[in-house]
């Protein structure tokens, strides 16, 4: 099997995650063999991360990264993912500093909601994925549009992802305002499909659907292709 480099860190959450989904399709696959692949973590500081973005330092972020980046290539993975969405940003601009491949966890989703027949979905996410056009940019290749939430959303969501869920609190009440959320989307915007775009959402979402409206939870469409990769010869 390959060895996979994960960055992490960015949040915990969602590392912690990623790490337990990738041994969960090896358990399910092979019936009590404990052949699970190697995986090598890089768990960055994401307020230092976060931090950089916030002050449109955007050359810099893209430096802290890829020191983790290349600390993942010189210890011996054979292709990487970052277990979040609002790196990916960057995410070609990373992939130039290292010689190993990257996955984007953008075009396995699209690349998913196509396969779904998804041709409008909401964004959820960070304020800088909800506000950013990687997400529609990518989309779009794929026929799939891409509507973010209004104004008063998006604060509400990035609000209640920085003071509550990166930090590992799931509150009911919370759960139930970003249902709200998907709900105002499927009538204003007329989405059928709802895009995670944030690691830790699935941690407090975890319903296929809303109302109609289908998920597409990034982390485990994210770990579905990571875990594909692995298995190549």
């Amino acid at each position: 099997m390959k060895k996979i480099g994960l960055i992490g860190g960015l949040g915990p959450e969602a590392t912690v995650d990623y790490y337990t989904a990738i041994i969960d399709a090896f358990k399910e696959e092979n019936k009590g063999s404990l052949n699970y692949p190697e995986i090598i973590i890089y768990s960055v500081n994401m307020d230092h991360f976060i931090g950089k973005v916030q002050r449109k330092e955007y050359i810099s972020a893209i430096d802290y990264l890829t020191q983790g980046l290349q600390a993942l290539e010189r210890a011996g993975a054979d292709f990487i993912a970052i277990t979040a969405n609002t790196p990916h940003l960057f995410f070609y601009d990373l992939q130039k500093r290292v010689g190993v491949p990257m996955l984007s966890i953008v075009e396995a989703t699209a690349r998913e909601a196509q396969r779904l027949g998804v041709k409008r979905a909401g964004l959820l996410g960070t304020g800088f994925t909800m506000d950013s056009d990687f997400f529609p940019e990518v989309f779009s290749r794929y026929r799939v549009e891409v509507a973010p939430p209004s104004e008063s959303d998006k604060e509400y969501i990035n609000k209640k992802l920085f003071s509550e869920i990166e930090l590992g609190i799931f509150k009911e009440e919370t759960r139930k305002g970003l249902e709200e959320v998907i709900h105002r989307m499927q009538r204003e915007e007329s989405i059928d499909g709802i895009i995670m775009g944030c690691t830790e959402l699935p941690l407090i979402l975890k319903e296929e659907k809303y109302n109609g409206v289908l998920s597409l939870n990034t982390t485990q469409i994210h770990v579905n292709e990571i875990v594909e990769w692995s298995k190549k010869e």
